[in-house]
């Protein structure tokens, strides 16, 4: 099949499929006499267990060393599980992360609770002083600062 099939299947754009090609999470597809790229059905599946990982937030490094496990089916499990549990840490590290952010937006909103100038604007005002706040106190969680597709490792 062509990428264009390809990507309509996975429901994943075709610039995505080229740079997981790339980036060597997809196998290199075979060329036709044409120059065109033709997949197989094992482009799909694993395309589609990309995505997978990637809807479950997984990073790019994380769904490489699943696809490196993957290809030895009869190895002990028990990477993939360790893998699964770092996974879930992070996870469960991030939703604190967020709580303790939604805290501090619901503080801010109740800020500007009647209607006034730019000026007099509480949620600017406390932006202003919640920015020097946290500049002043980075919490040991900072560097580990979660960017969807991220761990904290430089790679999306």
């Amino acid at each position: 099949m062509k990428i264009g099939a390809l990507s309509r299947q996975a429901e994943v754009p075709v610039e995505t499929i080229r740079y997981y090609e790339k980036i060597g999470l997809m196998p290199p597809p075979e060329r036709g006499e044409n120059g065109y790229r033709s997949y197989r059905q094992d482009h799909l599946d694993r395309l589609l267990f990309i995505r997978r990982c990637r809807n479950l937030d997984m990073a790019q490094d994380e769904i490489r060393e699943l696809i490196r496990l993957a290809e030895n089916p009869t190895a002990d499990c028990s990477e993939v599980d360790a893998l699964l549990e770092r996974h879930l840490h992070h996870v469960r590290a991030r939703l604190r992360e967020l709580a303790s952010l939604e805290g501090i937006l619901v503080n801010l909103q109740r800020a500007c609770a009647t209607p006034g100038t730019i000026q007099e604007c509480g949620i600017l005002g406390g932006l202003s002083a919640e920015i020097g706040r946290v500049a002043n106190a980075q919490s040991p969680s900072a560097e580990h600062n979660h960017v969807p597709g991220t761990h904290g490792n430089g790679n999306t």
